[in-house]
């Protein structure tokens, strides 16, 4: 095998790994992201048993607002990687761009094809609901905060 082969060969080795430290952020976003939801409504659910928001209870609106921010950071530490594996994917594909091993992520011709209802529903990229979800959360209950001492 030429030095060439050899270079395009070891590039779609590391096209795999990458594509496959990618794919595996997604069921990392998803997961974090539930429990952000499930703790939330938990906390929700929790203070409104409890007889509604008050000043006493103080402390679960602080804590729930840094859980938050918190979970807004580790979810940006995914995302931040996920990231960076597309883009040196991109960079192999660029490297390569009439070899088809190296374009598994190059969906745009066929995001036409798909119903208009998919593409509306789906052109929200998820970065931007994954990392905006737990700031919102955490400036509601600040917000929560401020009220009750007032």
């Amino acid at each position: 095998m030429s030095d060439q082969g050899s270079q395009v060969e070891q590039d779609y080795l590391n096209y795999k790994v990458l594509l496959d430290l990618w794919s595996k952020e997604n069921p990392i976003k998803t997961t974090k992201l539930q429990m952000l939801l499930a703790v939330n409504g938990l906390l929700a659910s929790a203070v409104n048993i409890s007889g509604g928001v008050s000043g006493s209870k103080w402390y679960v609106y602080l804590a729930a607002a840094v859980f938050c921010l918190i979970w807004m950071f580790s979810i940006g530490r995914t995302v931040l990687f996920q990231d960076i594996w597309q883009h040196k994917l991109q960079e192999l594909q660029t490297r390569y761009p009439n070899d088809s091993r190296f374009s598994i992520l190059q969906t745009k011709p066929y995001r036409e094809r798909v119903s208009p209802l998919s593409r509306a529903f789906g052109a929200v990229p998820s970065k931007w609901y994954l990392l905006f979800s737990p700031f919102i959360f955490a400036l509601v209950w600040l917000t929560v905060l401020v009220i009750s001492l007032r």
